[in-house]
């Protein structure tokens, strides 16, 4: 007789669920990590990039690095990027949230969604394209980095800040502990430099405080996020003058 019997046939399904989801089909059970629970909205100084990953720019104001979730990372690698779903939001995106390394931005969009959106899209409110990169871009004015720092006085300047200036003007104006990272050492090891301040939300978009360590972000299953070059990035150290490095003015 051929095939198998019932009990055979069931076993050989079990067998085969089992290898797929640990093994043959990655993408059907892509990462099944706990839900995320906050979303880490991370802004960068392109001065301080450019000087860390040797590229040049005359951005004078806070881009975008991403809009994270605190658990998960490329959480459906089958969900491709496709700008045609984001059309409309280009514009404000390239000035907003600009690949400083090339003229275009495609990919660095591209390696955000997969990377970050597919795991934010297990929200209904972010689980599209465009809903991700709209939230982010409304949430990035919502929060005007810019703004909050000049309004302090805290602006780009070969004067040397404190971290309690930069922490107080941002805690001061949103109610909430950012994260404030710096890169160790700078200018002859005398100061820090000032490179990516994250504000983060609940899942409700509500401001709340941010935690201070990158392990406690991320847990022990999901490493750091690090970007080439940007592994020298660190909480900013209080004991330490903060360089907030200005522009280079064009000869």
């Amino acid at each position: 007789m051929n095939g198998l019997a019932p009990s055979g046939k069931m076993r050989f399904i079990a067998v085969a669920v089992i290898l797929c989801a640990g093994y043959f089909c990655p993408t059907a059970f892509a990462h099944p990590r706990e839900e995320w629970t906050e979303l880490i909205l991370t802004r960068q100084w392109p001065q301080t990039f450019c000087s860390m990953e040797q590229c040049t720019t005359n951005l004078s104001y806070w881009t975008l690095h991403g809009l994270w979730p605190n658990a998960g990372m490329s959480c459906n690698t089958s969900w491709h990027f496709n700008a045609s779903l984001i059309e409309d939001l280009i514009p404000e995106m390239e000035k907003y949230w600009p690949n400083l390394l090339a003229s275009s931005s495609t990919k660095f969009w591209q390696h955000e969604w997969i990377k970050h959106g597919t795991c934010a899209a297990k929200a209904d409110s972010l689980n599209s394209q465009h809903k991700y990169f709209s939230k982010a871009l409304e949430l990035n004015l919502k929060y005007d980095l810019n703004s909050v720092l000049k309004n302090n006085k805290i602006v780009p300047s070969e004067e040397y800040y404190t971290l309690d200036q930069v922490e107080t003007a941002i805690t001061s104006f949103f109610g909430v502990k950012p994260k404030i990272q710096c890169v160790h050492p700078g200018k002859g090891g005398q100061v820090q430099t000032l490179g990516q301040i994250e504000i983060c939300v609940d899942r409700d978009f509500q401001l709340i405080d941010c935690e201070k360590s990158t392990k406690e972000i991320w847990s022990n299953v999901i490493p750091p996020v690090l970007v080439s070059g940007q592994s020298e990035l660190s909480v900013c150290d209080h004991s330490v003058p903060v360089y907030y490095p200005p522009v280079p003015s064009r000869s």
